[in-house]
This record gives structure tokens, sequence and C-alpha cells, in this order.
């Protein structure tokens, strides 16, 4: 349930930063100066340069992660059902760390000055409809295993009568033991995609989010294969018939 804080500071912090570059790049103004400050913190200098798709792919990520931390906060405010479980101090500190880190990285993908007061040219891309669509497809799966996750723990009426954990059946379920965990990689693939697929530096946070739901996922399917002794032997811990 601590997840909860993640989100909410990311629906503040992202949105934040999503109202200043959505006012740069539409109204012409400028980044506050300490954006600018990190940007050069960062590496990323000034330009001048026309780089019409570049800037109108980063907002569109940066709205996606606004968006996906909105669902999240929205889950687990009101679809999931936590244990009793606790987080470790250092792990909270990293994951508020975190979320301020990664929508900071999708601004310093565009230039401080950002488009020097000209009107933003929106150019629509084919990795732009392929990225968006991927990410819708993999968000709807995702709520509908949280929702799948929490039902096992409510009546049909809604009302939670229990917290001890059970084996979930249904969508990507049959397959393997965390489709969440599996849903939160591909939409970090996503928004890799619609941010033109070549940006390195994105792709290094997705080999993040790729190792930290890879663990994540086999510990919880060891501790199902531990405690559920009919627990279904095909499925696999993380991606379908691979891992």
């Amino acid at each position: 349930r601590w997840f909860t804080h993640f989100y909410v500071v990311s629906v503040l912090w992202n949105g934040f930063l999503l109202i200043w570059l959505f006012r740069a790049e539409f109204l012409g103004e400028s980044l506050p100066s300490w954006i600018q400050d990190m940007h050069h913190a960062l590496g990323r200098d000034s330009q001048s340069e026309d780089m019409g798709n570049e800037h109108f792919s980063a907002l569109l990520v940066l709205l996606l992660l606004w968006l996906h931390s909105c669902r999240r906060l929205a889950e687990c405010l009101w679809t999931s059902v936590f244990s009793s479980g606790v987080i470790h101090i250092v792990q909270y500190c990293f994951g508020l760390g975190y979320y301020i880190a990664v929508g900071s990285t999708v601004l310093c993908q565009v230039p401080t000055n950002v488009r020097n007061g000209k009107e933003l040219s929106v150019q629509i891309c084919w990795y732009h409809i392929i990225g968006v669509m991927m990410y819708i497809w993999a968000s709807l799966h995702q709520h509908r295993c949280l929702a799948i996750l929490a039902n096992l723990r409510k009546s049909r009426s809604g009302k939670v009568v229990s917290l001890s954990h059970s084996v979930p059946f249904g969508d990507w379920f049959e397959s393997v033991s965390c489709p969440h965990y599996f849903a939160e990689l591909l939409i970090y693939v996503s928004m890799g995609i619609t941010l033109g697929i070549r940006n390195v530096t994105w792709w290094c946070v997705v080999m993040y989010v790729l190792f930290n739901q890879a663990l994540a996922a086999v510990l919880c399917h060891e501790f199902y294969q531990k405690n559920f002794s009919s627990y279904p032997k095909h499925r696999k811990a993380f991606i379908p018939l691979v891992f």
C-alpha cells in the first residue's frame, strides 16, 4: 500500500513537468531557470535546431507516463486490496526518487530552449501510433490482472473478506504468474517506441524496469510454487513461454 505514495508523487511531479513542457511547446514560453539548470547538469545543452518530432514525442511520452501514474494511483486507492506486508525504507526512498527522475529523463530529451518562441509543428509518425496502441493494450491487461488479484480477496458484493494469498486465474495469468509485471515492462517499451525507438537513454530505463520486474516476478513465482502444491506447472514467472 505504500506504493500509493509513489504514484501521488508521480502524478504531482510529472503533471507539473507536463504543464511546463506543454506551455513551452505550444505557447512559446521558456522553461523555468531551475529546469534549465537541471538540463545542463544532466548534459543536455540548448539547441536551436528544429526537431519537431523529437519535441512532440517527448511531450507525448510525458503525457503517457502521467496517465499511467494516474491510473495506478486510482487502482491503489480503489481497486487493489493490500495485505499487511511492509516495504524497506531504502526501497521506499528509491521508489520516490525513481518517479521523480523518470519524468525528468523524458523532459531532458528536448533542448532547454525548446521552441524558441516558435509554434510546435505536430507531425504524427508511425511509431507514435504503434507506441500508443501498445501502451493502451498493455495498460488494459495490467488493469484486468490487478482487478483479478483484488477480487480474490473480495466477496461477490465487493466486500473485502480475506487478506490471504490465492492462486489467480484468467487473462494473462493463464500463461505467467505475474502478468501485471510483464505489462509494466510492455508499457515502458511502448514509451520507448513512442520516443522514436532510437532513444538510448529511455532504453536504459526499460532495462532497469526489465530487471526490477523480473526479479519481483521470480520471487512471486517461487512463493506460489512453494505454498500451493497444485499450482499450474506450465506457467512461467514473467514472460509467456520464455521466462
